[in-house]
């Protein structure tokens, strides 16, 4: 489960509280991305919001015992005997198998999926957890997994009686081998590096998910050593001097292996459990009650970093998406999949590797007070060796003020006649949750921020609007309607469903008011999540505005938390539905004009997620049509691609993604050092031919490397140094494109009456 750093933890909307001040899209991210409902909370209202300090199978870097002799897999006792007088094997307590029988209840009464606690689900539940503990097939033993196969559809039947047992077997043989493994390579690691030929033609395979598993110890060993040559190739290409590469490997295996020893029954039980909600879906998980009251304890400090969403995949710490208007986002250098390896107090400080490390420890490098420096060392997402980059943020709190919309015009050049598009970017669906409670009639909010921009805007006179939800990860469902309502007369939103009581629930805007009726355009792309996706689908089903972009994120569930004798269950309860019957969950929005996609939708995005529940649809809902796009869509296509056939551009992020396409299916390295220079110096002359191409058909100067963009100390830039600089960019492009389909776009939208008073938007 991903974790949130420089963020304060909010209450859910419809429930307030008189304990947290910060806006509800904070609420929405903490939630694990999720817009937020009146159906989403339980009296203990902490708890949704201590679900960012999970970790759901950390792998490497979760928490872990050591043992001795293989343990037998049915029979508890003779497992216990086996490691007397050495590390004590983790062992579950009563409250924890309690805790089991109840989760197993809730999940078959609670969750949206009906499916019960059975074989079907004993047997996904054994590879989910062998899965999770050891991805990669690198520690246990095809002799363990074919000892594992005597719990294949008996986990079930112990679960439903609380019994814990056999995934404690499992997690214990797994501790065991990764102990024994930390402790080969430890006392190994001189000789093995002494003895490696970097002339010799050896290959790595990167993702051995479906590779078998080890027979022996002895295949185990040459894994091993493979994968350690890799490292070290890795290193002596980022020009660490031999006896660096030594020590850095010895303090990372060394700190793995003490971490082995701090492991507690707390830590397995989390594992077993979580392992069992993501035989439901990806968003269902437990968490433990010291993780509930350690969050707890944090609820009225200010949490202060760079504004990230991380977590735990293998042995690193991989970026799920940064917060609008945070540290990192404003720094502009870390994007989504990106994975930390390293991190840095001040412009100084050494790095330490973290590789290998608990998320929760990584998060407490991070994390540190406003104007403080951190310094991270980055691989990049499509980066298929260890190539590092340094990015510097300073870390800030994550302010209202950088989420609000904001606006700007694009002037247009139309046979000398000047034509204006508005654009009002909306990072997040945000709400001043505090001056909400307390009355306060100045209250900030996406839709009184929206409503002001469209008066001026009109003032200024434009001819259409761009809503702009690039990057937007959700927040406030309310605000998602409310934002809608100022661009229909009335009517639904969005469709909830609960299958639990049968019932669908319908958000609108219950009776006609004025509302802005000129032509209007909504922009999204990958991460365009949850209450951005409402509000797209809603315009576009009512036919009110025109998509553009990318397919979004796809995340349509929505979570509740519900509180347990020992510790929280989050699972998901309800899912949401467009006005026309139409699922967001895993499919997202699918714009009508398509753009060139940034991200990897195999690494972004919902469909991303393993067990991601699938897309479907109910009945859809009466509502009206204020348009018909349908005829005109293909025109409209058909221009747009004449126009960017030849953009720079456009060729630049098609060109970049189809590369990238290209790293990512990469599944095997070389492990002979002068063919890897080869391939990263053939990787480096690629990028910045890409990026020159560009350039110079935009009559830019040429960059003469890329090194310049991945300064350590980057330079301070004026106000007029970052509106070009944001000008040149590709993601710029895109957006003047959008405005010069709304432009082509707006005698589609006379239909009717465009005309409105500048009164009802102030």
């Amino acid at each position: 489960m991903p974790l949130l750093l420089g963020t304060k933890p909010t209450p859910c909307l419809d429930n307030p509280t008189p304990q947290s001040s910060m806006p509800t899209f904070l609420g929405w991210l903490l939630n694990g991305g999720e817009a937020q409902t009146k159906h989403e909370m339980r009296p203990t209202r902490f708890v949704v919001l201590a679900t960012i300090v999970l970790f759901t199978a950390i792998f490497l870097s979760a928490p872990a015992y050591a043992f001795a002799k293989s343990p037998k897999v049915d029979v508890a006792e003779q497992e216990q005997a086996d490691h007397q007088g050495e590390f004590s094997p983790p062992a579950p307590t009563p409250e924890q198998m309690q805790a089991a029988k109840s989760i197993v209840k809730q999940l078959q009464k609670e969750h949206y999926i009906r499916r019960f606690v059975d074989d079907e689900l004993s047997s996904e539940l054994l590879d989910e957890l062998i899965k999770n503990l050891d991805p990669n097939r690198l520690f246990l033993l095809q002799a363990d997994i074919d000892e594992f196969e005597n719990y294949r559809t008996r986990l079930d039947d112990q679960l439903r009686v609380g019994k814990l047992e056999a995934g404690f077997t499992i997690y214990n043989r797994f501790q065991k081998r990764l102990t024994e493994r930390l402790e080969w390579i430890t006392a190994k690691l001189p000789a093995l590096l002494k003895g490696f030929d970097f002339t010799a033609e050896e290959s790595f395979l990167i993702d051995r998910e479906a590779a078998p598993w080890p027979k022996n110890n002895s295949d185990a060993d040459e894994l091993w050593r493979k994968q350690l040559k890799n490292r070290v190739l890795g290193l002596r290409l980022s020009d660490k001097p031999e006896e660096e590469i030594l020590e850095l490997l010895t303090k990372r295996y060394e700190n793995q292996l003490n971490r082995v020893k701090q492991t507690e029954s707390e830590d397995v039980f989390q594992i077993y459990m979580n392992s069992l909600g993501a035989t439901f879906d990806p968003h269902t998980s437990y968490f433990s009650p010291r993780t509930a009251a350690n969050f707890q304890i944090n609820m009225s400090l200010k949490l202060e970093g760079i504004g990230a969403v991380l977590q735990s995949k293998d042995e690193y710490t991989k970026i799920v998406r940064l917060v609008p208007g945070g540290p990192a986002a404003k720094q502009g250098q870390l994007k989504p999949a990106d994975r930390i390896v390293g991190v840095a107090q001040g412009r100084k400080g050494e790095f330490e590797d973290i590789i290998g490390w608990r998320l929760d420890d990584v998060v407490d490098k991070i994390r540190g007070p406003a104007g403080s420096i951190v310094r991270l060392q980055v691989i990049a997402a499509a980066s298929v060796d260890e190539v590092r980059s340094v990015v510097v943020i300073e870390r800030n709190e994550v302010k209202l003020e950088e989420q609000s919309a904001k606006k700007e015009i694009l002037e247009y050049n139309d046979n000398g006649r000047t034509r204006k598009i508005g654009v009002i970017d909306v990072p997040a669906f945000y709400l001043d949750f505090e001056a909400v409670r307390n009355r306060d009639p100045n209250f900030r909010s996406t839709t009184k921020d929206v409503r002001k921009l469209l008066a001026e805007l009109q003032v200024e006179g434009v001819e259409g609007v761009i809503i702009d939800l690039r990057e937007n990860g959700g927040g406030s469902l309310r605000e998602s309607t409310e934002l809608t309502s100022l661009f229909i007369e009335k009517g639904p939103t969005v469709q909830i469903r609960r299958p639990k009581i049968r019932k669908v629930y319908l958000e609108q805007k219950p009776t006609a008011s004025p509302y802005y009726k000129g032509p209007l355009m909504v922009l999204v792309n990958r991460t365009s999540a949850s209450a951005s996706e409402i509000f797209a689908a809603a315009l576009q089903d009512y036919e009110r505005a025109i998509v553009v972009g990318t397919q979004t994120f796809g995340k349509g569930t929505v979570q509740s938390v519900n509180p347990l004798e020992h510790g929280n269950l989050k699972l998901t309860e309800s899912k949401f539905y467009r006005i026309s019957g139409d699922s967001t969950q895993n499919r997202g929005v699918i714009p009508d004009i398509l753009f060139p996609p940034i991200y990897n939708a195999e690494e972004v995005g919902e469909s991303a997620l393993e067990n991601a529940m699938a897309w479907d649809s109910i009945r859809r809902v009466p509502h009206q049509r204020y348009h018909d796009f349908k005829q005109a869509l293909p025109s409209l296509d058909a221009s747009h691609k004449t126009r960017v056939s030849h953009d720079p551009d456009f060729e630049y992020l098609k060109e970049r993604y189809d590369w990238q396409l290209e790293l990512a299916n990469t599944k095997v390295l070389s492990l002979n050092e002068e063919a890897r220079k080869l391939e990263r110096e053939k990787n480096k002359t690629r990028a910045l031919e890409l990026e020159n191409k560009r350039r110079i058909a935009k009559g830019l100067e040429p960059k003469e490397s890329l090194e310049e963009d991945e300064e350590e100390e980057p330079k301070e830039e004026t106000e007029e140094e970052k509106e070009r600089l944001k000008k040149e960019s590709p993601s710029y492009a895109l957006l003047r494109e959008a405005g010069e389909i709304l432009l082509e776009a707006t005698p589609l939208f006379t239909q009717k009456k465009t005309a409105v008073r500048l009164y009802q938007f102030r």
